[in-house]
């Protein structure tokens, strides 16, 4: 187990997607019923890990404009 009490998943081959908008900095993959989400400039770097009810309180909280800095 990872520190967050989620399983420690391997997204090594995994199929990364990003938007067909913008430059696709922002890039998404499923893996093992999670989700992830990595810095498409830094592949290396590190990967946000999602439960799929987690991701839909981030979708539907970014839909929202919950995120909106402006």
């Amino acid at each position: 187990m990872a520190p967050s009490g989620k399983p420690k998943v391997d997204f090594t081959g995994a199929e990364w997607l990003c938007s067909s908008q913008g430059v696709g900095d922002v890039q998404i993959a499923f893996v093992d019923g999670y989700i992830g989400m990595r810095d498409g400039r830094q592949e290396d770097g590190p990967v946000l890990v999602f439960t799929p009810a987690e991701w839909r309180a981030f979708v539907l909280g970014a839909r929202d404009g919950e995120f909106d800095l402006t």
